[in-house]
């Protein structure tokens, strides 16, 4: 397949949306896989509205063949001529009865080895075992983010809601008079299909009110190092079948 359409909406939108990435089939490989997981540790936090799985690859490494069939490694081929990598991955399960929404904000963090005072990393964070923190903005902007949706999802049950082109406007705030809501774009996404993102893309997302599961792998791609000696917490090479996950 050719993802050029989806390369040039990126680019141009800070989002784009594809259907058919993964058959019905390896949907319910992929959901049986994450199931038969045993679910303790601090990767793994459930609520009444949430079920997420951090360090997803790590915590089931089956995934890793099912996951990077050949559209999807031909599709992050056809976004960039850079040697991309896997920094993070992360299931989302939101529940039928779930009330949890998000209001607009940009990806601001990325997951890494370890705290370092250095020139340009800012608002360090520690959660469940994990340090985060804000890096120069130039990683951010290189940042492809790829959703598969693993249930058909609309704007009843979660889809999310993006702001077209904001993130061609750098860090801003959300209350910031640079955005207008009016241009806001709910990205429905077929089962199987994917929404491609840039992290400063400032994108929401509401309530569940149809009764419907919205199951969601959220993988972010790189092709920077950071500053030594500072290290991604995860480094999952993408062309090979099997890879080694760092």
């Amino acid at each position: 397949m050719n993802y050029v359409r989806n390369k040039i909406e990126l680019e141009e939108n800070g989002f784009s949306v594809l259907a058919h990435l993964y058959s019905d089939n390896e949907i319910s490989e992929i959901l049986a896989c994450i199931e038969n997981t045993e679910q303790d540790g601090n990767s793994f936090m459930k609520t009444k509205d949430l079920f997420a799985i951090r360090q997803l690859i790590k915590n089931v490494p089956e995934l890793s063949n099912l996951l990077f069939n050949k559209k999807l490694t031909e599709l992050i081929s056809d976004l960039s001529e850079s040697k991309y990598f896997l920094t993070k991955a992360i299931y989302f399960d939101k529940p039928t009865e779930s009330n949890w929404f998000v209001a607009y904000h940009q990806d601001l963090s990325i997951s890494v080895d370890k705290k370092e005072d250095l020139k340009n990393y800012l608002n360090w964070t520690f959660k469940k075992g994990q340090h985060g923190v804000q890096p120069p903005i130039e990683i951010l902007q290189d940042t492809i983010t790829i959703r598969i949706h693993l249930d058909k999802t609309n704007k009843n049950n979660g889809a999310l809601k993006v702001i077209p082109k904001s993130h061609l406007k750098g860090i801003v705030r959300a209350d910031s008079k640079d955005w207008n809501i009016d241009s806001e774009f709910v990205c429905e996404v077929e089962k199987g299909g994917a929404m491609l993102m840039k992290p400063l893309t400032l994108h929401a997302s509401n309530r569940t009110t149809n009764g419907k599961k919205r199951r969601v792998i959220h993988l972010e791609f790189n092709k920077h190092k950071l500053t030594k000696p500072l290290a991604w917490l995860a480094h999952f090479e993408i062309e090979k079948p099997v890879a080694n996950y760092v």
